[in-house]
């Protein structure tokens, strides 16, 4: 793909790069955290990341289809909570709240109660998105609050969705080298004008952590782990364990842990090379639903693993689009036949993204 030219992000770039040539080579998660979360210069701090004039388009802004369609899933499980009188519904990392709007008007056409008794918490870092979600969920539900942290949420029974959260929480990667998986670290060459690059560490990992068979792969092979999915996934299991409830995680990744380097950087809707502009490009990692299943089930959690598209025609994504589209000009209802086509196609986002429904044991839902 042709690379195109992106604006020199030269203040945060600059100080990796210092921050490396003081005090030595940082991890790649430690990198992906700078690059997203800095505060004045991280991607989710100060850019529109969002739409045809962002980077990346995500599900929820394809077509209201996407949120509707996981309103019904929440009211189905609230249903099987045995319509508690008082619970959370909660979105981590809501972008510009999309998602949760149609979820919330789906969800008060099919169950009106539902919303009265509801708290809605959304979970945002971001002073900027905090504001654009705020605005944008106006008079959406009548009890809605906005928090920094999944932990600062009521201890109440949960329904949980996210979608494209875990893809951005910090990476660590690993390359095989001399035998060994060591640390995949980011270091600075070229003294005279110092520019980013990989260099490998002397820390290892442990091997009963690697899949079965990684002493067979190659020199320079990648396997990739990551401790703040592993520990958020592990907050969400309790809090659902403890209180009841049921989360909803969508992303791409694979249901199988494996090898690989899926570090990538997109902006404009175009790859880039991950050090080109650090904190003006979204960089992410496939996400390893594998590990975070092990995780819930672990904890005493029931969880269902499969594809997005799957998902979507599970709850009705065909009949959604039949009802959109009924009367409406041919423009329209083509228009709904391509929304159809990319969220749900196996060669478009149906295959690629991943969804992982965690639930209180023996929860009877769709």
């Amino acid at each position: 793909m042709t690379e195109m030219t992106i604006p020199a992000a030269d203040k945060l770039k600059q100080r990796l790069i210092r921050l490396i040539s003081n005090g030595g080579p940082i991890s790649v998660a430690d990198y992906m955290a700078f690059c997203l979360a800095d505060h004045d210069g991280g991607y989710y701090m100060t850019r529109e990341p969002f739409g045809t004039k962002g980077d990346f388009i995500t599900a929820p802004e394809v077509s209201q289809m996407f949120g509707e369609l996981i309103g019904v899933w929440v009211v189905s499980h609230w249903e099987a909570l045995g319509k508690p009188a008082q619970f959370t519904i909660c979105e981590i990392g809501g972008g510009r709240g999309t998602l949760m709007s149609d979820l919330l008007r789906a969800a008060g056409k099919l169950a009106p109660e539902m919303l009265h008794s509801a708290h809605i918490a959304m979970v945002e870092t971001s002073e900027r998105l905090t504001g654009v979600q705020k605005k944008k969920l106006d008079g959406a539900a009548p009890h809605m609050s906005w928090y920094k942290s999944f932990e600062e949420i009521p201890q109440n029974t949960l329904i949980l969705v996210t979608n494209e959260l875990f893809d951005a929480l910090p990476d660590h990667q690993y390359i095989k080298h001399e035998g060994r998986f060591v640390e995949r670290m980011v270091a600075t060459h070229n003294e005279a004008e110092p520019q980013l690059c990989f260099t490998t560490g002397t820390g290892g990992i442990d091997p009963a952590l690697l899949p079965k068979g990684h002493e067979a792969t190659p020199e320079g092979t990648i396997f990739e782990a990551s401790p703040a999915r592993a520990a958020l996934m592990q907050q969400i299991s309790e809090h659902i364990r403890k209180y009841q409830g049921a989360a909803l995680l969508i992303d791409y990744g694979s249901h199988e842990a494996g090898f690989g380097d899926t570090l990538q950087a997109l902006y404009q809707h175009a790859y880039q090379d991950v050090f080109t502009a650090p904190g003006q490009a979204d960089i992410t990692t496939h996400v390893d639903f594998a590990s975070l299943a092990q995780i819930a089930g672990s904890l005493g959690c029931a969880f269902k693993a499969e594809e997005q598209g799957d998902f979507l025609l599970r709850m009705g994504l065909l009949s959604r689009a039949g009802q959109l589209g009924a009367g409406k000009s041919a423009a329209v209802q083509e228009q709904i036949r391509d929304d159809v086509e990319r969220l749900a196609a196996p060669n478009q986002m149906g295959s690629l993204f991943k969804v992982l429904s965690v639930t209180y044991p023996d929860l009877k839902t769709i």
